[in-house]
């Protein structure tokens, strides 16, 4: 749900939306000031439920700051997400919580610029970097993957772990303290987009998050030019630094600074909630464990390199991580703005309304999934999913901005687990059950406690 800055703090600033405009809306305000930002915070599932259940498919919350419209299921995400008549603004919706932070990232951009920069930096994603990614993952899990043995908290190691991926893909940088004071700096930046202080005061989250982009501002910057000049460089940051928009031109320096900053946090946090989890429902699962190992061991043998000629033939393993992606999606909310007047169930949303989805919310309803808080990795079968809506299901989002990294994800999570559940049994105490924070994404909040045994 969209948070507010004030002008001053934030060149992107766009005004509250207007309570009165709302009052056809059902929902709650909650008390002056605070409004219903402490009831969000405490359990963003849990009032999620009793908003849909008091209110429906549409209902306005007045949190962080800052009066929106909720909108519920697939069809919203449909409506917001492949936004067929430009209704929304992602950079309006996203804005108040990232510009401090990770301003003109990918996400943060609408329509042409928005379709422009992409196009740009799909560079990186194609198949040729692709391999070259692959050959690096291999190195880095295999080797580190080796060191993991008997009881261990897996959290903190898969954060490490997907950070040393990403110093050597991304920025093609050795492993150490330059690569440690990078993981410092996301660290910061991603509190502060959910700390409850906006502006950059001593002492806050969000002062800690401004600090730690002035860093790799200064780390980034007097690398461009090098970059752009050496061809034999293959690593995400110099391809884009390399890439071009369909008029030839470069992008500037801070624009690249400020795309590499936002998919690094976005490939660095997201993989280490959706691994975790994974892990988790693994070791909940051993039978579905023994299966997946045995397609891992089907594919390459144990210590085998996994390349992207592998990628198709883990089914049940995608099939697996899909299921882990619905039940702790690592993208609980969605949050726009409405360019114009538009409406939704019968309801007239006004112009400049902070609007949101929950694709979270909407992967456990059960219009369009049946038990749907039943583990079952067989339900993303192409025969099952054929029968469901397009849009019941977008852990990576959808549209125009669908998630850049999506195959990078991918590939990254079968490499892992190739490498893992072909030397490891994961295994937890009888009866352990971490406590999740929900947001800003799914982690353990002790670390997720397990037990690595060599097969």
């Amino acid at each position: 749900m969209p948070y507010a800055h004030s002008q001053a703090a934030n060149p992107h600033w766009v005004p509250r939306a207007n309570l009165d405009a709302l009052s056809h809306i059902p929902g709650e305000i909650g008390p002056p000031v605070i409004g219903t930002t402490l009831r969000v915070l405490k359990d963003p599932p849990a009032y999620g439920k009793h908003m849909f259940e008091t209110y429906g498919k549409v209902f306005k919350v007045n949190s962080f700051g800052n009066p929106s419209v909720m909108l519920v299921g697939a069809e919203a995400n449909e409506l917001m997400l492949f936004d067929r008549d430009k209704l929304f603004s992602s950079e309006q919706g996203w804005g108040p919580v990232l510009n401090l932070l990770f301003p003109r990232g990918l996400m943060l951009m609408d329509f042409d610029h928005h379709r422009l920069d992409r196009r740009a930096l799909g560079i990186a994603f194609k198949p040729e970097p692709m391999r070259a990614y692959a050959i690096d993952m291999n190195q880095i899990l295999g080797e580190q993957i080796k060191a993991w043995n008997g009881e261990m908290l897996f959290q903190p190691a898969i954060k490490q772990l997907t950070l040393d991926v990403a110093a050597r893909s991304f920025l093609g940088i050795p492993l150490g303290d330059e690569a440690d004071r990078i993981n410092h700096a996301f660290v910061d930046m991603v509190q502060a987009s959910i700390g409850a202080v906006r502006t950059p005061l001593p002492f806050t989250k969000m002062r800690k998050g401004v600090k730690g982009r002035e860093y790799l501002v200064r780390y980034f910057s007097p690398q461009i030019e090098e970059r752009r000049n050496n061809e034999n460089r293959q690593d995400m940051f110099s391809q884009f630094c390399r890439a071009r928009r369909e008029d030839g031109e470069y992008m500037t320096d801070g624009e690249l600074v400020d795309h590499i900053n936002f998919l690094m946090m976005a490939a660095h946090d997201t993989i280490t909630s959706s691994l975790t989890s994974m892990v988790w429902y693994l070791a909940k699962n051993p039978e579905w464990q023994e299966k997946l190992r045995a397609e891992c061991l089907s594919i390459a043998p144990a210590g085998a390199d996994i390349t992207q000629d592998h990628v198709a033939d883990f089914v049940l393993t995608e099939y697996f991580f899909k299921e882990v992606l619905r039940l702790a999606s690592p993208v609980p909310s969605i949050p726009r703005r409405a360019l114009r007047e538009f409406e939704f169930m019968g309801y007239k949303i006004p112009a400049g309304t902070p609007v949101g989805s929950s694709p979270g919310f909407v992967h456990t309803m059960e219009e369009y999934w049946e038990e749907p808080l039943k583990f079952d990795p067989m339900r993303h079968t192409p025969e099952r999913t054929k029968a469901r809506h397009r849009y019941a299901f977008v852990p990576f989002g959808g549209g125009a901005h669908m998630c850049l990294g999506l195959h990078f994800a991918y590939l990254q999570m079968k490499i892992f687990m190739h490498h893992l559940l072909t030397s490891r049994r994961i295994e937890v105490e009888d009866g352990y059950a971490p406590e999740w924070q929900a947001w800003p994404m799914p982690l353990a909040k002790d670390g997720l406690k397990i037990r690595l045994a060599p097969l």
